[in-house]
C-alpha cells in the first residue's frame, strides 16, 4: 500500500454476507410505486411554514444556529417522522411536496429545509472545511481531481454519498430551488438487490468486492493527508449490510494512486456496475421546484443523469443539500 493513504480497511468486519436477503430491503422496480414515496404537505404544515418564517425573519439569527426545537411545528414534525419512517423501514427514499418557494425568499426556504431536516437526524459536515449546507449546481468545472461531480453536469452513476469518506452519512436531503431544463433525473436502487444478484450471479467477484481498494478522497482533506482511502466497497457486521459505492472512484482512486487494480477487482468493478443498471432494480423520481427529497445513503444507490441547464441563469438546475448521522462528531471526519 503506498504510504499517502488513508486505510479504512480496519473499521469494517471481513464476514461476507452470503445468504440473499428477501425482506422489505431488497426491493425491485416492481415492487415499489415510486408515488407512494411522495408526502404532500397540508394546509396546516404550510401554515407553520408561514410562521416559521415570520419566527425567522423577527428574531434573526445565523442559519446554523437554527434548531427544530425551538420551533412550534406538529404537522411538520408529524410529516418529517413519516419521511423517516419510510427511509427507515419503507423503500428508503421519499418527496416531501412541497415548500412554497414563489411565496417567500430563497433564505427563508433553506432555513425551513435546514429547520424541519433536523427532524431526520443530526446534520453534519459535507466538506472537510466544514460546509454544512451544501450548494449542488453546475460550477462549468470539469469533473476530474478535486471537482465533485455534484458541481457538473455530468452523469453521476450508482453512488453512495462520499463513499471514500471516514464517516459517509446516514441519510441525505435536498431541496430544489429549480430543476434541469432537461436531464437531472433521480434514481434510486436496493444496494441489498445488487448485492443478492451479485452474490448469485458473480460470487467470486462479489468476494473481491469485501476486500480493500483504492477511492480518489477528491481533495476533501487537509492540506498534508492522503489523497486515496483503502476500504472495501462491501461490508457486512453481521446485521446490516454497507457499501462505498462508486466505481467512478474506485477506478479514479487506483489511477491517483498509481496502483493498476488486479484483474478480479477491475472485473468486480464493472460487473457491480453492469447489475446496478438493470432496468428491474431502479426506480426513477424527478424532483421539482420546492420538493423535498430525502434517501437512506446506507441502503441505496443513487444515481443522476446528465443534464442541460435552463440558459436563463437565474433558474439554472440548483438544490441545496444536507448530510445527516446520529453516530459520531459533526466534523466531516466524524
Amino acid at each position: 500500500m503506498p504510504l499517502e493513504t488513508l486505510d479504512l480497511s480496519t473499521q469494517t468486519s471481513p464476514n461476507l454476507l452470503k445468504v440473499e436477503v428477501t425482506d422489505r430491503r431488497a426491493w425491485l422496480s416492481v415492487d415499489v410505486d415510486p408515488r407512494s414515496a411522495i408526502i404532500t404537505l397540508n394546509d396546516d404544515a404550510i401554515e407553520e411554514t408561514r410562521q416559521i418564517v415570520m419566527e425567522i425573519q423577527n428574531n434573526p439569527l445565523p442559519l446554523y444556529l437554527r434548531s427544530a426545537d425551538q420551533f412550534d411545528m406538529p404537522q411538520w414534525r408529524r410529516t418529517m417522522c413519516a419521511a423517516r419512517e419510510m427511509l427507515k423501514n419503507g423503500p428508503g427514499f421519499t418527496i416531501i411536496d412541497r415548500l412554497p418557494m414563489d411565496n417567500f425568499s430563497e433564505e427563508d426556504m433553506k432555513t425551513v429545509f435546514w429547520i424541519v431536516g433536523q427532524i431526520i437526524g443530526r446534520t453534519v459536515a459535507q466538506k472537510w472545511d466544514g460546509t454544512m449546507l451544501y450548494d449542488v449546481s453546475d460550477t462549468g468545472q470539469p469533473f476530474g481531481y478535486g471537482v465533485r461531480g455534484s458541481y457538473t453536469n455530468v452523469e453521476l452513476v450508482f453512488h453512495t454519498d462520499n463513499a471514500f469518506g471516514v464517516a459517509p452519512p446516514e441519510y441525505v436531503g435536498l431541496l430544489c430551488k429549480y430543476p434541469a431544463l432537461r436531464g437531472g433525473t433521480s434514481r434510486f436502487c436496493s444496494l441489498y438487490s445488487v448485492h443478492n444478484i451479485m452474490l448469485r450471479d458473480h460470487s467470486r467477484l462479489l468476494e473481491r468486492l469485501y476486500r480493500p481498494m483504492y477511492f480518489d478522497r477528491q481533495a476533501e482533506h487537509g492540506p498534508e493527508s492522503p489523497k486515496t482511502a483503502f476500504a472495501p466497497f462491501f461490508a457486512f457486521d453481521g446485521k446490516k449490510l454497507t457499501a462505498r459505492a462508486n466505481v467512478s472512484l474506485v477506478r479514479k482512486g487506483h489511477a491517483l494512486a498509481g496502483v493498476d487494480m488486479d484483474s478480479e477487482l477491475a472485473d468486480a468493478i464493472d460487473a457491480v456496475e453492469r447489475v446496478s443498471n438493470r432496468p428491474e432494480l431502479w426506480l426513477e423520481l424527478p424532483i421539482e421546484r420546492g420538493q423535498l427529497q430525502y434517501l437512506n445513503n446506507i441502503e441505496l444507490g443513487h444515481y443522476r443523469s446528465h443534464f442541460e441547464d435552463n440558459p436563463e441563469p437565474a433558474r439554472k438546475r440548483q438544490l441545496f443539500r444536507t448530510w445527516h448521522r446520529d453516530w459520531g462528531a459533526r466534523t466531516y471526519d466524524g
